[in-house]
Formats: C-alpha cells, structure tokens, sequence
C-alpha cells in the first residue's frame, strides 16, 4: 500500500472514530479528518512503524514548521485537531502512551480582534450579482440572503434540510454548533429567495438538504461549497474574496445600530455563551459613545 493510500486508511478510521465515538458533527470530522492528514503525510513510510514510534519531539517539531505557513487562526485548528487525533491513536492502541500534552498551544488572544462585517451596499452587490435566470443563480442568492439575514454558519446552511421550514409557522428550525436546535422567524425575504429556488430549478432528487448539486449525481452541499458560492459571488461583485462568516458579522452590526441589545444579538447569533457576544461591543457606537472623553485641549499662556 502507497503512503497517500496508508494515510487515507487511517484518515478513515479516525473520522469513523470522531463520528460514532465521539458524536461530532459531519462538518468538524471533515475539518479534523483533513488536518489529521497533513499531519500524517509529514511522517516517513512506512506510516504504521512512524505512527508507533511517535514522540513528543516529532509533534512539536511539526506543529513549529506548520505555524511558520499558517495564520493563528490555521494554527489553532490544527492543534486541536491533532490532540484528537494522538487520543484516537492511543484508545484504537497505535500508540502506548498518550501524547496529547505534546501539542503545544498557539498563542492568542480572545476577543482581540474586530468582528469585520460588510456595509449594507456590498451586502446588496453579493445578492445582485447573483444570476437569478438560472438555477445555479437562484440556488446561490437563497444561501446568500440566509447567511445574511438569520446569520447562519456556512455549515448551518449546508445542513437545513427541507422538513426544517415550517411554511405555515413561518419558522425554520436550525441545527447549529454541539447539536442545538433552534427555531428562527423566517422573514418574508428569505421564505421569496426559498421558494423561487425551491420551485424554479432544484432538482427533484432523494437529497433531503435544501440545498444541493443541480447536476447529477445530486448531492448535498457542505461548508466548502458554500464558502465557494460566496466566493464567487465576491468575483462577480467585483468585490476582495471574503468569508460567508462576514454575513454573520455583518447582520450582527446592522442589528446593533439598529438599537437591539447585545442579549438580542446573542439570541439571534444563538451563541451558547454570552461571552460570544461580547466582541460586538466594540463595534456598538452608541453603547461606545458616552464612554468617549473629550480630546484634550491645550491651553496656552
């Protein structure tokens, strides 16, 4: 067996491991699965005699080389990806002793940055930009305005499936991060952009997911292809490529000044701990502005 094929094996069973020991959810296996093979392609063949002489040097040596190419963000999925990993190898008995503690932390900060969301215009150019005369134009504008208006991850999206819209309710049931399940307001926007994709072009197929390939063999999106929808549609907004989180950012901004509470953005965002929500503070001007102290002012004699 060739090392890319040795790899894949192992890849597999380490997903298996995630998916049914663990109950993870089929977008953080495929994460997990796709850096615990990077990881498993730096080691020298054959992989199973590498695999059981694993050490600590050999861990922290790889994570050195891989924060050097990667940004902190990167950096710190793969180490969480990793300890899952070395805890798969020791249980499944690859390895005798555990080495998690071998994976050295990323260093960051929470809270540190700014959650950067788009204007209202370039919200409305994305949307534009999509070609709504065909079914990939119709498919693409209904995930957008879903990531913009009920600020959905892009894995949330790729998940709903079609039994979750209560058309009659006017609710749509969400499956988000740890298996919550929530039930949002579906804005009459949304339910329009839902219903001309439903009914102008998705292809009547088995696939239970809203959305999904429009050619054949029909399959449901994942993450990826929606991170790629909006991809695209930056391009042919003649906009910089920016992440479908940036909707989420985006709504989250335009609620704060509209007047809503942080509480609001919170429940809307479904953060499970309000600590989440905190980072918008810095973006709430009016909350900001009575903390403002005037600039000083010289005095001269």
């Amino acid at each position: 067996m060739g090392a890319e094929a040795s790899v894949n094996v192992l890849v597999a069973e380490f997903r298996s491991w995630l998916a049914v020991d663990r109950g993870l959810s089929p977008e953080t296996v495929r994460c997990y699965g796709n850096q615990a093979g990077k990881f498993l392609a730096s080691l020298p063949e054959p992989l199973d005699d590498a695999v059981r002489q694993l050490d600590s040097g050999r861990i922290t040596a790889f994570m050195v080389d891989y924060c050097r190419d990667y940004d902190p963000a990167s950096a710190k999925a793969m180490v969480t990806a990793l300890r899952a990993l070395l805890r798969f190898l020791h249980v499944s008995g690859r390895i005798s002793v555990p080495l998690v503690g071998a994976v050295p932390g990323v260093a960051g900060w929470r809270l540190a940055s700014l959650p950067r969301g788009l204007d209202a215009a370039v919200v409305a150019r994305l949307l534009a930009g999509c070609d709504r005369a065909t079914v990939v134009g119709r498919r693409d504008q209904a995930i957008l305005t879903v990531l913009a208006r009920l600020g959905l991850r892009g894995a949330e999206v790729a998940g709903l499936e079609l039994d979750d819209i209560d058309w009659r309710g006017g609710e749509i049931t969400v499956r988000g991060k740890a298996d919550r399940i929530d039930r949002l307001p579906l804005p009459v926007d949304v339910g329009e952009v839902l219903v001309a994709y439903l009914t102008g072009g998705r292809p009547v197929c088995a696939v239970a997911t809203v959305f999904c390939t429009v050619r054949r063999p029909y399959r449901p999106l994942n993450g990826s292809a929606v991170r790629a929808i909006m991809g695209r549609a930056c391009v042919h907004a003649g906009l910089p490529r920016v992440g479908a989180h940036r909707l989420r950012h985006s709504l989250a901004s335009d609620m704060l000044r509209a007047g809503a509470s942080l509480l609001e953005v919170g429940q809307v965002l479904r953060h499970r701990s309000a600590l989440s929500t905190t980072i918008y503070a810095k973006v709430d001007e009016n909350a900001l502005r009575p903390l403002a102290r005037p600039w000083p002012i010289e005095v001269r004699s």
